[in-house]
C-alpha cells in the first residue's frame, strides 16, 4: 500500500518527532522562548503524521493476520469467513489511510505548516492592473476568512481609483502554505474596464509571490548587515503625508535587498513588519538557492517559486476562471467575489502529488 520511499521517508518523521519531544524537555529549550515556540509548532504538526502512521500500521498488521487466517484449511470454516469479512472491513480503511500519507509526504512538505507573507504587484494594464492586484486581495481575503485563516495588511501602494500597484500581507493558520502556495505566478485578467467606452476587452496581468515566513530561530540576521532609513509616508498623488518620520526602509548590505514599510503611523511597527518582510525575503532567496539545486524536483512540482509562469486566467465577460496547469475552469464569481478556492485548490493538490508520484 505505501511505497518503500514514502515508507521511508515517514519513519524519518517518526525519528524526527521522537527527537523534537526529548528536546523541547532541554533546559537549553527552555530557556529560549523563539526555539521553544518553533520545536513546538513542528512537533505539533509532525504529531497529526506520526500517530496516522501507527494507526496505519496497526491496520496493515492486522489485515495480514486476517489474510493469513482466512487462507489457512486448518482452520475452522467459520472462522476463516470471520477473517475474511474482517480483511473486507479493514482493506478500504487502511488503502485510504495510504493514501492520506502519500499525499502528506509528497505534498505537504516542511514548509507546508508555515505562515506565509504574500506580495500582490499589478503588471501590465495600468490603471485597470492596479484594479486587479485589489481584486486579488480581496479574493484571498475572504478566502482566508472562509478558512478561518487571519490576514494582517503589512504595506500597500493604492492608486486614486482603489487598486494597488503593490500590496503585502501576510497569512497565518492552519496549513496555510499548502493551500497558497498554487497561488504563486502570473495571473491574467480580461474585462471591460469602466472606463471603456468602445466595450472592448482589455487584458492586464498581476504577479502573486507567496513566501513562507520564517521563524525567527530559522534565519539570524545581525544588526551590522543592516542599514535602517527613515522618511515621511505618503498615500496616492503625494496625499496624507505625514508630518514624522514614520515610513522605514531596510537594506540588507550583503545581499542588497530592500524592504520599505509605511502603512502604520507608528515607526516602531513599521521597523517591526519590515524585519519579518526582510527575513521572509532573506529565507526565501536562500531556500530558492537549493531548489535550484535540485533540478528535477523543481521540473515537476507546481507552487515550487515560478513567478513568471502564467497560471490562471480570469475571463469576466464569459464568468470563467482558468487555471492553466490543470486546464480546468471554474466559476468566477464563486472564485472573485466569494473566495471559494478550495474545488480548484483540491485539484492542484492532486495534480501536485500526481506529478511527485512519478518521481518515485
Amino acid at each position: 500500500m505505501l511505497p518503500p520511499l514514502i515508507e521511508r521517508k515517514l519513519e524519518d518523521l517518526v525519528a524526527r518527532y521522537s527527537e523534537l519531544e526529548a528536546l523541547v524537555a532541554t533546559p537549553e529549550v527552555l530557556a529560549s522562548p523563539a526555539l521553544y515556540k518553533s520545536h513546538s509548532k513542528e512537533l505539533g504538526t509532525l504529531a497529526k503524521v506520526v500517530n496516522r502512521f501507527r494507526e496505519f500500521q496497526k491496520l496493515r498488521k492486522e489485515l495480514g493476520e486476517n489474510e493469513e487466517l482466512g487462507r489457512s484449511s486448518g482452520e475452522d470454516p467459520a472462522l476463516r469467513q470471520l477473517a475474511k469479512e474482517e480483511v473486507a472491513r479493514i482493506t478500504p480503511i487502511a488503502t485510504g489511510l495510504a493514501d492520506e500519507l502519500i499525499e502528506t509526504v509528497l505534498v505537504e512538505d516542511k514548509e507546508a505548516s508555515r505562515n506565509v507573507i504574500m506580495e500582490i504587484r499589478a503588471g501590465v494594464g495600468g490603471d485597470e492592473a492596479a484594479l486587479f492586484a485589489g481584486d486579488l486581495f480581496r479574493m484571498y481575503s475572504k478566502y482566508a476568512e472562509r478558512k478561518g485563516w487571519k490576514v494582517e495588511l503589512m504595506d500597500a501602494s493604492p492608486t486614486d481609483l482603489g487598486g494597488f500597484k503593490e500590496v503585502v500581507f501576510s497569512v497565518s493558520g492552519d496549513s496555510v502554505h499548502r493551500d497558497l502556495r498554487y497561488e504563486m505566478g502570473g495571473h491574467r485578467v480580461q474585462r471591460v474596464p469602466e472606463t471603456e467606452g468602445s466595450g472592448r476587452i482589455h487584458t492586464s496581468a498581476a504577479t502573486v509571490a507567496v513566501l513562507s515566513e520564517p521563524e525567527e530561530v530559522d534565519i539570524e540576521i545581525r544588526e551590522s548587515d543592516i542599514r535602517m532609513d527613515f522618511y515621511r509616508a505618503g498615500g496616492p498623488g503625494g496625499q496624507n503625508v505625514n508630518k514624522t518620520s514614520s515610513a522605514v526602509r531596510l537594506t540588507h548590505l550583503p545581499t542588497g535587498l530592500v524592504v520599505a514599510i509605511q502603512e502604520e503611523s507608528s515607526q516602531h511597527k513599521n521597523r517591526a513588519r519590515a524585519m519579518r518582510v526582510l527575513r521572509t525575503r532573506l529565507y526565501d532567496l536562500y531556500e530558492g538557492e537549493r531548489r535550484e539545486k535540485e533540478q528535477n524536483t523543481r521540473r515537476t512540482q507546481i507552487g515550487s517559486g515560478d513567478r513568471s509562469q502564467r497560471i490562471r486566467t480570469y475571463n469576466f465577460p464569459q464568468n470563467r476562471v482558468t487555471d492553466h496547469r490543470i486546464n480546468e475552469n471554474f466559476n468566477l464569481e464563486r472564485i472573485v467575489q466569494e473566495g471559494d478556492l478550495e474545488p480548484m485548490t483540491k485539484l492542484l493538490r492532486g495534480y501536485d502529488r500526481d506529478l511527485r508520484m512519478k518521481e518515485l
